[in-house]
C-alpha cells in the first residue's frame, strides 16, 4: 500500500512538472510567434505608405544586428555576403588578387600585400585606395558592396584604379586562387632551438603547424618557441588536433557546456603525438583568444609547457554556425569551454549587463584556484595566465584610442615614401627621433582623437559666438599635449607597432617576422629560459 501511494505521488509530481513545462514551451513559442507577426505587419506598412522608397535587404540587416548586439560580440547574422567572407576565413581559400584591405569612404585602402601574387607583382603598395574597378567608382560605397568588387573566379581580370599619394594609376590584374597558409613563418632559431609562428586556426592550422614542426626537427631543433601571440582563434578541432602533436591519446583537452545537451561535449586527443618529450614555450598576449587559449590552456594544465607573455584575451565561447533561408546563417554561441582542470577562461559576463548596459567580469565573483596534473596552482575569471610573465606598460585610454585609429597606419605610409630605404631587415630600429616625427604628425592627423577631444569640438561647433576663437585653440593644444603624455606611456607598445608597420611596407610580412626573431624581447626571454633546463622542469614540476 506504501509502495503504491509513492508511486502515485511519483506520478503526480511528474504529471505536474510536464504541465508546466509544456506551458513554458507553449508560453515562450508564443511570444516569438507574435513579435514576428507584429515585425511582420510593421514591414509591410512600411514598404506601403512610407513616403520614400525603402531598402528591404538593409532595413532587415539592419534590425537583426540590432537584435543581437545586446547578446554578446561573437552572436552574429551574417548575409550571403558574409558568409562567403567567414567562408574564406575558415578554410583560408578564395579567387582575389593577394590583399587584405579596409574599406573607406574613399574605396578599399590596401593594409597589406601578400608577397608573390598578383597584386605584388602589378606593384600594388600598402596604403594605396583602389578608387574604382571596370570603371565603376567606389567612392561612399558601403562595406557590404565594397567586398564584392575584389573577390572572384580565378583567372578573371579586373582593371582598377588607384590613388597613391595623389596620384591616380591604372593596372590590370587578374585574379588567382589566393591561399593563406596559417603558419607564416618557421625557422631554427638558434642551432637547437625552433620557432612557429601560428597566426590562426582555420582548416590547415593542423597540418601546416606538423609540416613546419618535422622541417625544424630535420634541423636539428631540440626545442621548441610556439607562437601564439595575437592568434584570434578559430576551429575548436584544430585546436584539438594541434594539442594533440604533444599530449598521449585519450587527453581530455577541452570540454563544452551548451544549453542544448548534445552540444554538451568532452573532447579528447585521438591520434599519436608528434613529440611528447621536447620542451616548449608557448608566446600569448592580450589579443591570444579562443582556440589560442584552448592550446595554451590545455598544455598548461597538463605540464606540458611554459606559458610566457601576458595574459591571454579571456573568450571562453563557442560558437556554431547555423544555416538560415536565402542563403544566410547565424553564428550563435552555443556554449562555455572548460580547459582539462576544469576552468573556465572566459573574462566577460554578457548574460549581467548592469542597467548602463556595461559588461561586468567574472573574476568580479571571485577567482577560483584549479590544479594542474603537477599540481600547481591555475586560476579561472579571465584568459589564460603566462607561467612567467613578461612584463609590459599598461595600455591607457588615449592609446587604445589610437591603436584603434588609421593614424600609425597613415603614419607608416607617409614615412614609406618619405624614406627610399631603411637599414637592413634585422638591425632596423624605430628610436626615440622617430616617435617624436610621429607625435609631431599627430596634430594633422584626424583620425586620431580622444573622446575629450571630439565632445569639445561639438561643444565649439554647438557655439553661435566666434569671439571664443582664442580660448578654443587654446584647449585644443591643451589637449592635444594631454593625449600625447597619456600615449607616451606606452612608448614601448607604440614603437613596437610603429616599427612592424614600417618593416611591412619594405620588407612584407615575412621581414617583420624576421626581424622579431632577432629582435623580440619576448622570443629573446623565451630562449633563454629554454636553455636552463633544470629552471624550465622546476618550474613544471610545482617544487
Amino acid at each position: 500500500m506504501i509502495k503504491f501511494n509513492l508511486s502515485k505521488k511519483t506520478f503526480l509530481v511528474l504529471f505536474v512538472l510536464a504541465i508546466c513545462v509544456s506551458y513554458s514551451f507553449k508560453s515562450t513559442f508564443f511570444e516569438v510567434a507574435k513579435q514576428i507577426e507584429i515585425y511582420n505587419t510593421l514591414f509591410k506598412e512600411l514598404n506601403m505608405y512610407y513616403i520614400n522608397e525603402i531598402n528591404p535587404a538593409e532595413l532587415t540587416n539592419k534590425a537583426i544586428k540590432n537584435t543581437l548586439k545586446d547578446l554578446d560580440p561573437y552572436t552574429n547574422f551574417y548575409n550571403e555576403q558574409d558568409v562567403e567572407d567567414a567562408k574564406i576565413r575558415r578554410e583560408g581559400e578564395y579567387g582575389g588578387i593577394g590583399i587584405s584591405v579596409y574599406y573607406s569612404k574613399k574605396g578599399i585602402q590596401i593594409n597589406e600585400v601578400y608577397k608573390g601574387f598578383s597584386a605584388d607583382k602589378a606593384g600594388l603598395k600598402v596604403g594605396d585606395i583602389i578608387i574604382s574597378i571596370d570603371g565603376q567608382s567606389l567612392n561612399n560605397m558601403e562595406r557590404e558592396e565594397l567586398s564584392t568588387f575584389i573577390k572572384g573566379a580565378p583567372n578573371s581580370t579586373i582593371i582598377i584604379q588607384i590613388q597613391r599619394q595623389g596620384e591616380a594609376i591604372e593596372k590590370e590584374i587578374s585574379r588567382e586562387k589566393i591561399s593563406i597558409n596559417p603558419v607564416p613563418f618557421s625557422e631554427m632559431i638558434d642551432a637547437e632551438t625552433g620557432y612557429i609562428l601560428l597566426t590562426r586556426f582555420n582548416s590547415k592550422a593542423s597540418s601546416e603547424v606538423k609540416k613546419a614542426f618535422r622541417k625544424l626537427k630535420k634541423a636539428g631543433m631540440k626545442k621548441l618557441v610556439f607562437d601564439l601571440r595575437s592568434n584570434l582563434g578559430g576551429s575548436l578541432l584544430e585546436s584539438i588536433n594541434i594539442s594533440n602533436f604533444f599530449l598521449p591519446k585519450g587527453k581530455i583537452i577541452v570540454s563544452t557546456k551548451a544549453k542544448v545537451k548534445k552540444w554538451s561535449t568532452t573532447y579528447r586527443t585521438t591520434n599519436k603525438p608528434l613529440d611528447l618529450e621536447i620542451p616548449i614555450v608557448v608566446l600569448v598576449n592580450e589579443r591570444s583568444a579562443s582556440a589560442s587559449e584552448i592550446v595554451s590552456g590545455s598544455l598548461q594544465d597538463y605540464d606540458r609547457a611554459v606559458i610566457m607573455g601576458q595574459r591571454s584575451f579571456g573568450k571562453g565561447l563557442v560558437q556554431r554556425y547555423r544555416e538560415l533561408t536565402y542563403g544566410t546563417q547565424l553564428k550563435v554561441t552555443i556554449s562555455k569551454y572548460y580547459t582539462p582542470s576544469g576552468r573556465c577562461i572566459q573574462e566577460l559576463d554578457y548574460a549581467n549587463r548592469d542597467k548602463n548596459g556595461n559588461v561586468p567580469k567574472f573574476s568580479e565573483q571571485g577567482i577560483n584556484e584549479y590544479k594542474t596534473s603537477n599540481g600547481r596552482t591555475v586560476f579561472d575569471g579571465g584568459g589564460v595566465t603566462p607561467d612567467v610573465i613578461i612584463k609590459s606598460s599598461k595600455r591607457t585610454k588615449a592609446t587604445e584610442t589610437l591603436l584603434k585609429s588609421r593614424a600609425i597606419f597613415n603614419f607608416s605610409t607617409n614615412y614609406y615614401y618619405q624614406n627610399s630605404q631603411i637599414e637592413d631587415v634585422a638591425n632596423y630600429d624605430f628610436r626615440d627621433t622617430d616617435f617624436k616625427k610621429f607625435v609631431k604628425y599627430l596634430q594633422i592627423d584626424t583620425t586620431f582623437q580622444t573622446k575629450q577631444e571630439a565632445l569639445f569640438k561639438v561643444a565649439y561647433n554647438a557655439s553661435q559666438t566666434t569671439n571664443i576663437s582664442k580660448e578654443y585653440n587654446k584647449i585644443k593644444e591643451k589637449l592635444f599635449k594631454e593625449k600625447v603624455f597619456e600615449i607616451s606611456k606606452n612608448k614601448d607598445i607604440l614603437k613596437r607597432k610603429l616599427k612592424g608597420e614600417i618593416l611591412n611596407r619594405y620588407y612584407y610580412k615575412e621581414g617583420v617576422y624576421r626581424h622579431n626573431l632577432k629582435n623580440d624581447l619576448t622570443i629573446k626571454e623565451a630562449v633563454i629560459f629554454l636553455q636552463n633546463q633544470d629552471s624550465y622542469e622546476q618550474l613544471l614540476s610545482a617544487k
